[in-house]
């Protein structure tokens, strides 16, 4: 099978989180993964973003059926369910703009930076060694902690999916994937494609 130049977006995935780790400020790089797939959806009609460039979709084939690490059982149906869907994405929303909230209080002087980064929107954990004081704008910096909070806690959710489930089980109810699919289904005649689960 011929390999294409972005079946190694795997690599990005990885790349993100561990530039972030260090740097939280990298973080912004990750409103790639937002922007993108909704332009794409909107010039092509379709989820080619989702079944060929997403680099978590891909890092979580490569773990979980190259190097076995999931059950590879089949997932409950209401996962899949547009109740769900879109209830995760009214969700995964709500906790982003929250993040936008957050970083506007910053901005404004209302609140002080806060150097962590929130796991499962609830556990918040240190994350200070990522960000020194004066680099740039308090808020430029709150946007980071808090995107990046919310980058991580769905990879781990998708993650969880993959060990347990099928390899792509997030993909399945991506809050990006339901966006994309949405936007397909609105466009005149258009038909979403489902990625693989």
């Amino acid at each position: 099978m011929k390999r294409h130049w972005y079946d190694y977006f795997w690599i990005w995935s990885i790349l993100f989180f561990s530039l972030g780790f260090f740097n939280i400020l990298f973080a912004w790089l990750g409103m790639l993964d937002f922007i993108l797939p909704l332009i794409l959806a909107v010039a092509g009609g379709n989820k080619w973003f989702c079944n060929n460039m997403c680099g978590r979709g891909q890092l979580f084939t490569l773990l979980g059926s190259r190097l076995k690490l999931s059950l590879n059982k089949r997932a409950p149906g209401w996962l899949s369910s547009k109740w769900f869907r879109y209830g995760f994405l009214a969700f995964f929303m709500a906790m982003f703009a929250n993040t936008v909230f957050q970083t506007y209080l910053v901005a404004a002087g209302g609140e002080s930076l806060r150097e962590a980064v929130k796991l499962l929107w609830t556990f918040n954990v240190p994350w200070g060694w990522t960000y020194t004081a004066g680099m740039t704008s308090d808020w430029i910096a709150q946007f980071s902690f808090g995107f990046y909070s919310l980058m991580l806690t769905s990879f781990i959710i998708g993650l969880v999916m993959m060990v347990i489930f099928r390899p792509r089980t997030w993909c399945v109810f991506c809050p990006m994937g339901t966006m994309t699919q949405g936007i397909c289904l609105l466009r005149p005649g258009g038909k979403s494609e489902s990625s693989a689960s």
